[in-house]
């Protein structure tokens, strides 16, 4: 069972996602295109491609095909019913489907790097703290000193061994991470 701090989490993961409201909903989009929202009854929406959306409805029979004025744009399923792993998945999918394609490739090519450095990120930090912050877009330490803690613990793969090493890193440098 999943609630709104899980997919609040795991929507402002992905890169350059805001949280903002759409018809009094709780909504998240990506350079202003909205993928993902929940419904007062708590019904979480996504927008999906159609083969996506057909997965989705066969992998959860309480969810439906969502549909404005006749057309198919994604599914809808109540929060509750779904379990975090899949909710992950499927707003990897609607935020892919409506991210800039070199965004949505960066991403993906992020996550897909061999194992190594990037950038001048510390390798202490770890793997999926590495994997975080560069599909965050965040590869020097210079961009990582632009982020709160705060921020850069909402993260999925960051936690406070990789915050202590680079704040320790970047003391070394004469930055900060911002307050």
């Amino acid at each position: 069972m999943t609630n709104l701090a899980h997919l609040r989490k795991s929507a402002l993961a992905l890169p350059e996602v805001e949280e903002g409201t759409h018809f009094g909903m709780v909504a998240f989009s990506v350079r202003g295109k909205g993928f993902v929202s929940l419904t007062q009854d708590g019904h979480v929406q996504l927008q999906l491609p159609d083969d996506a959306a057909d997965a989705a409805v066969a992998a959860h029979p309480s969810g439906e095909r969502l549909v404005r004025m006749g057309t198919p744009i994604g599914f809808r399923v109540p929060l509750a019913d779904i379990n975090g792993k899949d909710l992950n998945a499927l707003l990897r999918a609607a935020w892919s489907s409506r991210a800039p394609k070199r965004l949505a490739a960066s991403l993906t090519a992020a996550e897909t790097a061999a194992d190594g450095p990037v950038g001048d990120l510390p390798a202490g930090i770890g793997r999926p703290a590495t994997r975080a912050l560069s599909g965050a877009g965040l590869t020097t330490l210079e961009q990582v000193a632009q982020h709160t803690e705060s921020q850069l613990l909402a993260l999925h793969g960051v936690g406070p061994k990789a915050i202590r090493i680079l704040t320790e890193t970047l003391a070394q440098r004469g930055l900060t991470l911002r307050k």
